[in-house]
């Protein structure tokens, strides 16, 4: 076979792999739990038993898995990394090309409720969906290596569209795939009509952690520059750890990501929880979380995490037309993102970091606007 091989794959889990996370569900060993604490110091024994209990007894895999499989799936080898991706075709003859890149800790079953509008949408503009797996993170498995940063996943993204034969699309993500659709579109301008991605005023604030010279610019006598502040704080002191960790030893949270489903379930649902204000499908997220179970990606994802903290190569800024969609927004966001003036930008009074799975409507419909124009 060729380097450029698309190989047509299904997933098909094991009948004795989920005979075993059912059995290592009913047999988990559960931890004390301080009075009062509620979730201030990580997801509380009750609400983690709860979805245990439910991924254990109720939760149908096999349902699930039916309904990734509907979607055409691929692999291909690139940059020596195995690559999975969705590859949903809309009927539509003037649809066009558009790239969507998940986050952390998220997978490409978060973009179950969105792909339908956008390849069959009742009105506006159609797509032709392409949904990979981030290098380590599912069936993007195993890692082949070290120095997979956005930058090096973003190249291997233009690799992945030329192998498809798209001459021109569009890139959408958010979180880490914000980054990366970013990057896209800086090294691929030649071909990228626009860069969509979306953010919550939460990871605004989070990601400003990471630019140096904020704090300087910030007077903490005006009250929204003081609100970005206490959240930059927050993150830092309160809500960074699960970073922390695996942004320095990947390889030992690793090794319970992989060998607890209760940790790797935890680790997962507290991020959820804390990072959405509408409600998530508690079967999408269980999808999420079986994802990472089954192929044993949450090392290494932790992996790629370490290798972008370690890394300088940040790629190239996008230089094609830019979308913004703000979920849950505030006047922080306006302040904390760096885009230039008149681009494309939606506020949305609800939802926050996961809007695939909190507002997937409203989503598609702001790709539709954006998109919509560009060529």
């Amino acid at each position: 076979m060729s380097d450029d091989d698309l190989r047509p794959f299904r997933i098909e889990i094991p009948e004795a792999d989920f005979d075993y996370l059912r059995s290592r569900l009913a047999t988990a060993r559960w931890p004390g739990e301080l009075p009062g604490v509620g979730w201030t110091r990580g997801i509380p024994v009750n609400h983690l038993r709860e979805l245990a209990d439910y991924w254990h007894t109720g939760y149908d895999w096999r349902a699930q898995e039916a309904r990734l499989n509907r979607y055409p799936q691929f692999t291909t080898e690139i940059d020596g990394q195995r690559i999975h991706f969705l590859h949903v075709r809309s009927d539509r003859e003037d649809a066009r090309p558009l790239l969507i890149t998940h986050g952390f800790p998220g997978s490409v079953a978060e973009f179950m409720r969105l792909i339908e509008p956008l390849v069959n949408p009742a009105t506006g503009p159609a797509f032709h969906v392409i949904a990979p797996s981030l290098p380590g993170y599912a069936f993007s498995t195993p890692l082949g290596g070290t120095g997979w940063t956005m930058a090096r996943t973003a190249r291997a993204w233009v690799e992945l569209m030329r192998r498809l034969g798209y001459q021109r699309y569009g890139v959408h993500g958010g979180d880490i795939g914000a980054g990366v659709s970013g990057t896209v579109a800086g090294i691929d301008s030649d071909h990228v009509i626009g860069v969509h991605v979306v953010t919550d005023p939460l990871t605004a604030a989070a990601t400003a952690t990471f630019l140096p010279g904020l704090a300087d610019r910030l007077d903490l006598n005006d009250p929204v520059d003081k609100l970005i502040q206490d959240r930059i704080d927050a993150f830092k002191n309160d809500g960074s750890g699960y970073l922390a960790i695996q942004n320095s030893r990947p390889q030992t949270i690793g090794y319970g990501l992989v060998d607890s489903p209760l940790l790797q379930l935890a680790w997962i649902a507290e991020k959820i929880n804390e990072w959405t204000d509408l409600p998530v499908d508690r079967d999408q997220l269980l999808t999420t979380v079986s994802l990472y179970w089954f192929t044993g990606s949450g090392a290494t994802a932790a992996h790629t995490l370490y290798e972008q903290a370690h890394s300088s190569d940040w790629g190239a800024p996008p230089r094609v037309p830019q979308g913004f969609a703000v979920f849950g927004a505030d006047e922080t966001v306006r302040r904390l993102v760096p885009a230039p003036a008149g681009v494309h930008w939606t506020e949305y009074e609800r939802g926050r970091h996961f809007p695939a799975m909190e507002a997937p409507a409203q989503l598609a419909a702001d790709l539709q606007a954006f998109f919509g124009p560009l060529s």
